[in-house]
């Protein structure tokens, strides 16, 4: 039987009640970290846990765990789920007050925090030879100003989703003023002629785990890459895209609104970086 964590007890998903006065389903006042663990292995958790901390500090949370004490809810989190290859998410919100108020609880209230686990499944990157590659749309990005903080507040992310799943797409990647900031739920790289590129950090994006390793994956290998802006017209006529995230890791995006993505099939700097990507992680998480 799964298991699910709740202010400190572990507990049948069934039995984790949560306070309808609870910011978190109020105001979406919350953050939260999605952490795959391959074998057993949390993949990069001290860049996950970083991460969730900026973004704590960006809305003025407290962090109710240290680092060592999140590293130990996840393990036993994922030993109760059975282990494997499983993500762990983990949700912190400013917690329940006595009456609904825009402006924070004065004194603070004990923050909520919860934790479940989802199966992973096999990410393309692993057979790279055999993927088949997916289909994304292009649409208006219409979230807020501070893309950079991993808020629990989705709805336009959702929003945007759900019009890809309806066109028979896996993710939208948006537009803001003419030019390209991420995925719906993932960030972005192109191909082109030969140099891989994908936006620079800034407001406007979140700030990728998986993001971050394919650049370093490429500056490690010798890849040519560049971080800098990406205009509509240059996705459009890019030789290759891909979208990454954590659970997903590198997907190479094959149709882009009908019409082909170079050849229309994974490009070969996918093939190289998605070799690379797959070392990297069995190195790491005892896999090889």
């Amino acid at each position: 039987m799964s298991q699910v964590y709740l202010n400190g007890a572990f507990m049948a998903p069934e039995a984790a009640q949560v306070s309808p006065m609870d910011r978190g389903f109020l105001f979406a006042d919350g953050i939260y970290e999605v952490i795959p663990a391959y074998n057993g292995v949390l993949f990069r958790l001290d860049e996950h846990l970083e991460r969730l901390e900026r973004s704590l500090r960006e809305v003025a949370m407290d962090n109710p765990h240290d680092r060592q004490q999140w590293q130990a809810l996840c393990e036993e989190l994922i030993e109760r789920n059975g282990g494997g290859n499983i993500s762990v998410y983990l949700q912190i919100t400013r917690g329940a007050a006595l009456k609904r108020d825009h402006a924070f609880p004065e004194p603070p209230v004990t923050p909520t925090v919860f934790m479940m686990t989802s199966p992973v499944a096999v990410p393309a990157a692993d057979s790279p030879d055999s993927a088949s590659g997916s289909k994304a749309i292009t649409l208006d990005d219409i979230r807020w100003a501070r893309c950079d903080i991993k808020s629990v507040s989705l709805l336009p992310n959702s929003l945007l989703r759900q019009q890809a799943v309806a066109a028979g797409a896996i993710e939208a990647i948006l537009l803001r003023d003419g030019f390209v900031t991420e995925g719906s739920a993932s960030n972005v790289f192109i191909v082109d002629d030969g140099t891989i590129v994908t936006p620079p950090r800034s407001h406007a994006i979140l700030g990728g785990i998986t993001r971050d390793l394919v650049v370093e994956l490429c500056r490690d290998h010798g890849l040519a890459l560049e971080e800098r802006e990406i205009t509509e017209a240059q996705l459009k006529q890019a030789d290759e895209i891909w979208i990454t995230s954590s659970t997903r890791e590198v997907v190479p995006i094959i149709q882009l609104n009908d019409h082909p993505v170079g050849s229309g099939a994974p490009g070969p700097l996918w093939k190289t970086l998605a070799r690379h990507y797959v070392q990297f992680k069995r190195r790491l998480c005892g896999l090889e």
